[in-house]
């Protein structure tokens, strides 16, 4: 038989803890389902600068506060994969490696992951001088050089923006021509500070212990290779959301359509932060998105119990 909770939370990153802590205060019967390791993919960031109420502190530590918070008010946090969301009547049962979980509600924030490319020092100079987030980690390399890949619409848009803030910007695209929007391109090639590396791909990072120090990167026409001298590396070839498990509504990317109240397209089902289809993905708005999911949802199980209790009259 399955266990019983008003409330499932798929994803034990900010937005599943933050929507825990306001569905346990809430009243609501809560548990956290996560894969991995509670944080998310901010915990790998090395430094965090525009989260308010902490100036400067790494992702793991302002996880660790998270936690805290959470664990603090009773939630409890269990380590198993999720395989899928199932209606049976009015709940949702979770299907996971260790059991089923049944739910009045179900809040999904299991986030996304950016996509590698698999050049030597991509994964190990990460949060080390390779980053996937400008808006995160741009202002480090403020009057420094640094290195764009990818010739997409984010690639382009995060090279605009690191070129207000940097003393260089290369943009290193394997193809000869830009799969961005022509206002980007326009903008872009406005850029005095920006280079454009035309039918080239990285080939490997350059970096010591204190980080990167350049990018290698070779013709795809001829194979000459060029050392780019960059402290910082941005890699923007696409992000993955983590929402395989879950039958609903979605765009062509994979993410997770909602209303403005997080609801999907199954009802009982809210998703929250870098799962569904949103125009910033920050652990700002991963927190926004999941007290919105988390105080609808504790109206939705209300409506239940009400339904129920007037059924049983």
């Amino acid at each position: 038989m399955s266990e019983t909770f008003d409330c499932v939370i798929v994803g034990g990153g900010p937005g599943g803890l933050t929507a825990a802590i306001y569905a346990i205060r809430a009243g609501l019967k809560t548990v956290i389902v996560e894969k991995l390791g509670v944080g998310g993919q901010i915990a790998l960031s090395d430094i965090i600068e525009n989260y308010p109420g902490f100036p400067s502190l790494s992702g793991g530590e302002l996880m660790k506060h998270f936690e805290e918070h959470a664990v603090g008010l009773g939630a409890e946090i269990r380590y198993t994969d999720v395989t899928a969301i199932v209606a049976d009547g009015d709940r949702r049962i979770v299907k996971t490696s260790s059991g089923d979980l049944a739910a009045k509600a179900v809040i999904v924030t299991t986030g996304a992951e950016p996509k590698k490319l698999g050049f030597a020092g991509e994964t190990e100079f990460t949060g080390r001088g390779v980053s996937t987030c400008a808006t995160c980690d741009g202002p480090f390399y403020k009057k420094k050089p640094v290195a764009v890949i990818g010739g997409g619409d984010t690639a382009v848009k995060e090279a605009i923006y690191l070129s207000k803030l940097c003393s260089e910007v290369h943009v290193v695209h394997r193809r000869d021509r830009f799969r961005a929007e022509k206002v980007l391109q326009e903008r872009i090639g406005a850029r005095e500070n920006v280079t454009v590396h035309w039918s080239h791909q990285p080939v490997e990072v350059l970096g010591d212990d204190a980080g990167v120090t350049g990018l290698r990167i070779k013709n795809v026409d001829g194979g000459a290779v060029t050392d780019l001298s960059v402290w910082g590396v941005f890699v923007f070839v696409g992000i993955r959301p983590n929402t395989g498990f879950v039958e609903c509504e979605k765009d062509g990317q994979g993410f997770i359509v909602t209303d403005e109240n997080m609801m999907t397209s199954l009802p009982g089902v809210f998703a929250a932060g870098d799962c569904r289809v949103t125009p910033l993905r920050q652990v700002a708005t991963a927190v926004g998105d999941a007290a919105i999911a988390a105080v609808k949802a504790e109206e939705y199980v209300s409506e239940l119990e009400g339904r129920a209790y007037e059924g049983a009259k």
